[in-house]
């Protein structure tokens, strides 16, 4: 079992950065792959990054290329998603997810492929 807690979201201007971490603990956590994906108000759930297990490939959804950066410390079993030139598209819930299989890219975005999600942090981006 893996379990996940995110934090760092919060109130932000347009133009700002915020930081987020997932704190993972369970299972052998520094071989997982994850991912941070975010669900806006009234609309589905979608991806955002992926990393793999060692950190080595890392996937960005085209909206948040060269803004966003995730990155892992596996010997703090933590997993960040740094996010810089915030705009008010991307107030959402973040959540932190997590599996045991490689990371493809072919599917790092499917989220049915993530095994354990964390409880979701709030960014907001004032409008």
């Amino acid at each position: 079992q893996v379990q996940l807690v995110e934090s760092g979201g919060g109130l932000v201007q347009p133009g700002g950065s915020l930081r987020l971490s997932c704190a993972v603990s369970g299972r052998t956590s520094s071989r997982t792959t994850m991912a941070w994906f975010r669900q806006a108000p009234g609309k589905a759930r979608e991806s955002v990054a992926a990393i793999s297990a060692m950190g080595g490939t890392t996937y960005y959804t085209n909206a948040v290329k060269g803004r966003f950066t995730i990155s892992r410390d596996n010997a703090k079993n933590t997993v960040y998603l740094q996010m810089n030139n915030l705009q008010p598209e991307d107030t959402a819930v973040y959540y932190c997810a997590a599996k045991y299989t490689t990371l493809y890219s072919t599917d790092w975005d499917s989220q049915a492929t993530y095994d354990y999600w964390g409880q979701g942090t709030q960014v907001t981006v004032l409008s």
